[in-house]
């Protein structure tokens, strides 16, 4: 499969809490995030999300602080008892993309990438 991510993506043990931003309830989705990169997150759910839908996240990174972002949802796939999911942050502030970077140039400096 060719790699068509234009920021290399680094391993974040993390969960988070979606909530779609065009629906009228208030239901909140714990995801697990597979990998995260400046641009974008991996992540597996139980629940069926919606391609092309954007959900509102707040994503607890490694030194606890919490980021308030926006996926909208660019993959599915159908695994065995789950769905893997690819999306992409929309309207991220520099400064969190920034926090995102730096963890991945810690993780690859201690050779853990």
């Amino acid at each position: 499969m060719e790699e068509r991510r234009r920021s290399k993506r680094i391993e974040l043990d993390a969960k988070i809490m979606v909530k779609r931003l065009d629906n009228a309830a208030e239901e909140e989705i714990i995801i697990e995030i597979v990998d995260i990169s400046k641009t974008g997150a991996g992540f597996n759910c139980r629940t069926a999300l919606t391609i092309g839908a954007v959900y509102e996240a707040y994503l607890t990174i490694w030194t606890k602080e919490v980021i308030h972002c926006f996926i909208e949802i660019v993959r599915i796939e159908k695994k065995a008892d789950t769905f893997a999911y690819g999306g992409i942050f929309i309207g991220m502030p520099e400064m969190d993309m920034k926090r995102i970077e730096t963890y991945e140039t810690i993780e690859t400096a201690n050779g853990n990438l």
